[in-house]
């Protein structure tokens, strides 16, 4: 086969072949296609659903907090709704959506490849996660878990009378399609780049997601091992974790954490890669320090695995332990740092374009930032101690995982949502919708770190009247938050239809994936292209521009 430079590729057409769209009809070519674009419409599709009613809890519980007393919900109604609102969203939401969505729709066009290594256990991934969330539906419908999402033993062995099986064997299936897709993207990583894209001409969305496969490859398995000694105990009633018999329950939040925490990277390494591709991009520049970028990627991979144990400051450990965990979860945040500081760098005396990605961007540096600072405090024994089970916790996961991973994913889906449609969406409404959520964020979560502060515990459903104002705060910003999550899905809906045709680089961004067709054809590219610049070479762009428009 042919191949192309970046000149050739900047001038072939928009309009080529069938795109994945059309190429075939019917549902059932969809459900059983092995395209990467078409099932990471799929995961789109379903991990929408899946948001929306993790979000539905979220607004029985705000709406329950108005008042300091338990009058809209009852205790055990209320410990469901908080369980099931933590592990849709962080199982069936948080961990999938951007490797899911946009790790599959972008990555085999970055490497200039025609799909993944594997396409079918792509699609079995995708018919994983389903049957997952089908299971976990079930649950809910059925009378839902009120154990909290991580399923603390021995409650969840033997106190707890609800679903506990169903939803931890949920989660059960849904490791497995992570382990799936992690696999799917280390080899095609490895294997399937372009002739010419070496490891330090990857964008660094790649380098987020090679990063985040690491972690589900080793860290997934540990939960799925946790999972199935939990369920085992709960049928046969030997002891592992649960005391009375034997068991030890420390032991299970140990095997919990060594998962978990790593999980909280799997969040949060993908939205740092959309931030480096959307900085470069409205800023024309070069991403500051780019290998320590990249790096730092690995870096928070390696150092996530040896932080667990602060989940576990007054669970026991000794203060040895405690001491050496402490140390290393402030040590974690170098390299989390290295990429703040070097964004900030390539924004600097940078021309930038203040468009819908970039204003999101821009809200997801603040708030993790925030989120950032916020977790050394967890990580000082003494002020863990003062905080631990309160609303600070709340506050803080919040602001890195809300405020981090979905600021991210809103910004990377109106980045790449002309490559993958082919339509541009309404700039006002997009710009009004970032504006909103990051007022209604920050009106919804800053106040409860002050009530953390101030002692109030989470999963309560009744508080102390003097806590009832910032709550009051609390629910008024979830509110403004639930209209600018809604707007995108309206007019990003109305674009499909209606919106102007985007071309082949409305942005004016480098990457390959910006010198195919919008949307891109069925295998990817017309013809192999070949790299010969390097990352957000924007140099090199614009001189292979001036040579197009001179042809």
């Amino acid at each position: 086969m042919s191949s192309l430079t970046l000149h050739d590729v900047r001038i072939t057409g928009a309009e080529g072949s069938r795109n994945y769209i059309n190429d075939e009809y019917g549902a059932l070519s969809w459900l059983l296609t092995k395209d990467h674009k078409r099932i990471a419409i799929l995961y789109l599709i379903s991990i929408t659903i899946m948001f929306l009613l993790g979000g539905s809890f979220a607004v029985i519980m705000r709406v329950e907090l108005l008042t300091p007393e338990g009058d809209l919900l009852t205790s055990d109604t209320y410990n469901k709704m908080f369980t099931l609102h933590g592990i849709v969203m962080i199982f069936f939401f948080l961990i999938p959506v951007i490797p899911a969505i946009l790790g599959n729709f972008i990555l085999p066009i970055q490497l200039g490849a025609k799909d993944f290594a594997f396409p079918k256990i792509n699609l079995l991934s995708w018919y994983l996660y389903i049957f997952a969330a089908a299971v976990g539906l079930y649950v809910i419908i059925t009378g839902g878990v009120d154990t909290g999402w991580t399923f603390y033993t021995p409650f969840s062995t033997q106190y707890s009378n609800t679903h506990v099986i169903g939803v931890t064997f949920a989660g059960f299936i849904a490791g497995f399609s992570s382990i799936l897709t992690g696999l799917n993207f280390i080899v095609t990583i490895h294997r399937m780049r372009a002739p010419g894209l070496t490891w330090y001409r990857l964008p660094l969305f790649v380098w987020a997601l090679y990063a985040t496969s690491v972690v589900m490859l080793l860290a997934t398995p540990v939960l799925a091992i946790t999972l199935v000694m939990l369920m085992f105990e709960r049928f046969t009633g030997i002891g592992i974790f649960n005391p009375a018999i034997g068991g030890d329950p420390v032991l299970y939040q140990h095997m919990f954490w060594f998962y978990s925490h790593p999980a909280v990277y799997i969040m949060i390494l993908p939205a740092m890669g959309v931030a480096s591709e959307v900085v470069a991009a409205f800023t024309r520049k070069k991403i500051f320090g780019y290998r320590f970028v990249a790096f730092s990627s690995l870096g928070i991979a390696f150092l996530g695995f040896l932080v667990w144990a602060h989940h576990l400051f007054v669970a026991g450990i000794s203060v040895y332990s405690a001491l050496i965990f402490a140390f290393l979860s402030f040590f974690v945040a170098v390299p989390s740092a290295i990429k703040v500081f070097n964004w900030t760098a390539t924004l600097y005396k940078a021309s930038v374009s203040w468009a819908t990605p970039m204003l999101y961007i821009l809200g997801f540096i603040g708030l993790f930032t925030i989120g950032g600072v916020t977790g050394l405090f967890l990580a000082a024994l003494g002020l863990d101690i003062h905080v631990h089970d309160t609303y600070f916790v709340v506050a803080h996961f919040h602001y890195v995982m809300v405020g981090g991973t979905v600021m991210a994913y809103l910004a990377g889906i109106h980045y790449w949502w002309p490559k993958i449609t082919g339509r541009m969406y309404n700039e006002f409404w997009a710009r009004l919708a970032a504006l909103l959520v990051f007022v209604g964020f920050n009106l919804t979560f800053f106040p409860q770190f002050i009530l953390g502060y101030l002692g109030m515990p989470r999963r309560y459903h009744a508080y102390a009247p003097e806590f009832q104002v910032l709550n009051v705060m609390s629910t008024a910003g979830a509110s403004i938050l639930a209209v600018g999550y809604a707007l995108p899905l309206i007019y990003l809906g109305f674009s499909l239809r209606f919106g102007r045709k985007a071309g082949v680089n409305p942005w004016g961004a480098v990457g390959l994936e910006w010198t195919t067709s919008s949307p891109p054809p069925k295998h990817n590219f017309e013809e192999t292209p070949v790299v010969t610049w390097d990352a957000y070479d924007y140099p090199a762009m614009m001189k292979a521009v001036g040579e197009t428009q001179n042809v």
